[in-house]
């Protein structure tokens, strides 16, 4: 009876065992590398290989650091190799496929994260762009008015006139604009472009200003053939400050922003 227990001792410790082990990766060499890999992907199932196959590719490319293979070039490249092989030496395959999922789960983490930080940062840029888009409004566009003016011999000259008055508490040494010719009974305007301009002296909070701008003639301006009825308005996008970096912007949080933004929440289901 004791020897029979001995012997079912015996088979089921080599059961286990076996269960638990099977063909290792051998990274010793090129050849013994390639076979063994080969050898450990046939002792699979079916529904396994195919896990396989995608965990070698997700553990060699784990291996790999841009920075540093850029830095070192081709160097670097048998540091590479050695790591790739150190990260499969000695696995079975179902050690393989556990690597790359935790490998897979780790990356899913950082991306998430990384996607959080990035939607907290565009968050902040559109809260800064409302914040701005309300302070532009104290500076005012009183009167615009676009026209072409004949010039004997040298065609037409565009002609944009404005009159302002900075609202705002800080002294205004540029400002942006967008201008849009259009009519009221129209969807699409006949023209919309940027237009800025250098204040000389700047405009103190509280001064009014009447500017006549002249865009170069062979700008799009100059190519605008509105009707008579069409009317010309202005908005703020930008104001500079005495020191000449931007105090107000709408420019801030942009289209391309927004659609980041719009993915970023949908993609990881954040509200």
């Amino acid at each position: 009876m004791r020897n029979l227990k001995c012997s079912v001792f015996v088979v089921t410790a080599l059961v286990l065992l076996g269960g638990c082990g099977g063909p290792t990766i051998d990274a010793s060499s090129d050849e013994a590398l390639k076979q063994s890999i080969e050898n450990v992907r046939q002792a699979l199932s079916d529904s396994e290989r195919a896990k396989f196959d995608e965990a070698i590719s997700i553990l060699a490319l784990s291996q790999i650091d841009m920075k540093t293979l850029l830095a070192d070039g081709v160097l670097g490249s048998g540091s590479l190799e050695g790591k790739v092989r150190q990260s499969l030496d000695g696995k079975t395959g179902e050690q393989v496929i556990a690597e790359a999922e935790r490998i897979r789960t780790e990356r899913k983490g950082k991306d998430r994260q990384q996607a959080l930080d990035e939607i907290q940062e565009l968050e902040a840029k559109r809260a800064k762009t409302e914040i701005a888009r309300e302070q532009l409004k104290e500076f005012k566009v009183l009167r615009s008015r676009f026209y072409l003016r004949e010039r004997q011999f040298m065609g037409k000259q565009p002609v944009i006139e404005l009159t302002v008055k900075n609202g705002t508490q800080v002294a205004v040494s540029r400002a942006y604009f967008e201008g849009t010719l259009a009519s009221p009974n129209r969807s699409v305007p006949w023209h919309k472009e940027a237009i800025n301009y250098t204040i000389p002296g700047g405009l103190e909070p509280g001064e009014e200003a009447d500017w006549t701008l002249v865009p170069n003639m062979f700008s799009d301006w100059a190519d605008v053939d509105g009707p008579s009825g069409a009317v010309f308005t202005v908005t703020v996008e930008r104001l500079d400050g005495p020191d000449g970096e931007p105090i107000y912007s709408t420019k801030e949080f942009g289209e391309y922003d927004q659609k980041r933004l719009r993915e970023l929440k949908s993609e990881y289901a954040v509200q």
